[in-house]
């Protein structure tokens, strides 16, 4: 279990579990922290009948004997203070997919198998640091950007990131080599390892196998015998070893990004607002070729020694236009990056993308009347470029000093522009 910092193993993955802790309760507390925190509170259904069970509870909760299963009634009697709590699932769902979202900029390798948990496959992101730096980023955004704790295992393989987040809670970051399977896992009862139930425990004794230890060194003949196939896992698992791939079941749209590397590092602002209005323009033109929406945008920003940041933020309503992704991509650079320090990529990825017929588009009060005058231009815009080419209609914000002048002011060109930073297309990052 040392130096975890440099944990990378000479071949093979890297795996993460990110496990949020009691996640309900944790989600009803970001959202008000004076009513909730650090206060014994359990969602559960029949609040009014107490008849209804318990789904989770808070940690300050489980302290005072609260625990899962229980009836309301049940809780109640135990802890009188107990504030029981109806589920939003709207509200949960919410959450789910911004913390997924912040662990999804990690890597594009993320199975979600719950609403409060994910694997992340990050063999390939060696680029943002180390495993455990990875993991502490993770834990760190989604605690400051939603308020929330999590759990995060690190492993070589999904089975043991799983038993590795359950190590640790709350706020846990643990590290599991398959070394450390006899020493932290051979002593404990079968029914602790992850995929083994209790029943299926009750089943290893009555061939008197009953730690995860005994399990490891058991003939392998009599386990097949005993449970087929499942028993050559078992015996697999219980020795630290398992290969089943970290799925990308996120789906296809899901995200539509694109980066630029630049032909100099810059680091004035204009300059990178240049930048910034050209790249908003390439993914919302993409975005609407696709018939989408987009309500949330995030930047990536890597310096010339190749540390990428990103950030992101989800905008009051959906969009397809250039000029919100831009003002929003400008905003989050003002808000996380210093102007001194030189920039050598820029990226905007546009996230929780939605079919265009399905968005409820809720225009502005005060814009509703020119909603439509915008798309007509938008659409005429689209249609120059299929015609003569993606340099036919360039804005003015990408060609004076002034990039303020955004999409209001277009010109249309007979011939191939270019500035400094209009560049590299193979870049280009679309429907992660």
């Amino acid at each position: 279990m040392d130096n975890v910092d440099k944990y990378y193993p000479a071949k093979g993955r890297v795996v993460l579990h990110v496990d949020m802790n009691a996640f309900y309760c944790s989600v009803h507390e970001a959202e008000e922290p004076e009513k909730y925190r650090n206060r014994p509170t359990a969602v559960a259904g029949s609040v009014e009948l107490r008849k209804g069970v318990i789904v989770t509870c808070s940690y300050a909760a489980r302290r005072r004997g609260i625990s899962t299963g229980m009836t309301v009634s049940q809780g109640l009697k135990k802890c009188p203070e107990l504030i029981v709590i109806q589920p939003d699932f709207h509200l949960y769902r919410k959450y789910s997919k911004a913390f997924m979202n912040i662990a999804y900029s990690y890597t594009p390798l993320l199975q979600a198998v719950s609403i409060d948990e994910c694997y992340l496959d990050i063999t390939g992101s060696k680029q943002f640091g180390t495993p455990m730096e990875i993991a502490q980023a993770i834990q760190s955004r989604i605690a400051s950007e939603l308020g929330l704790p999590c759990s995060i295992g690190i492993a070589p393989n999904k089975l043991l990131a799983k038993m590795a987040s359950d190590m640790k809670k709350p706020n846990g970051i643990t590290v599991l080599r398959i070394r450390d399977v006899p020493a932290l896992l051979w002593d404990k009862p079968c029914h602790e390892m992850f995929g083994i139930g209790r029943r299926t425990a009750e089943k290893l004794k009555k061939i008197r196998i009953y730690t995860i230890g005994q399990l490891a060194v058991a003939d392998e003949r009599l386990l097949l015998e005993r449970f087929g196939v499942v028993g050559h896992w078992m015996k697999q698992a219980a020795n630290g070893h398992d290969d089943t791939p970290v799925i990308d079941e996120r789906e296809k749209n899901k995200s539509i990004g694109h980066t630029t590397t630049l032909p100099r590092d810059i680091r004035e602002m204009e300059d990178v607002q240049r930048v910034l209005l050209n790249l908003a323009d390439q993914v919302t033109r993409r975005l609407r070729r696709q018939q989408l929406m987009a309500q949330t945008v995030q930047i990536t920003i890597r310096t010339p020694d190749m540390k990428t940041i990103t950030r992101s933020h989800s905008l009051d309503n959906v969009t397809d236009r250039a000029e919100d992704v831009y003002t929003e991509a400008c905003k989050l650079y003002r808000q996380h990056w210093s102007t001194e320090k030189p920039i050598r990529l820029l990226g905007i990825t546009l996230q929780n993308l939605l079919p265009k017929e399905q968005a409820a588009l809720q225009l502005d009060l005060f814009d509703y009347e020119q909603q439509p005058k915008k798309e007509s231009l938008t659409k005429t815009m689209d249609m120059l470029r299929d015609k003569f080419g993606e340099s036919a209609v360039l804005t003015a914000g990408m060609l004076s000093d002034d990039p303020s002048a955004l999409i209001r002011n277009h010109k249309v060109r007979g011939t191939s522009l270019q500035t400094d930073f209009l560049l590299d297309k193979d870049q280009a990052n679309d429907d992660k």
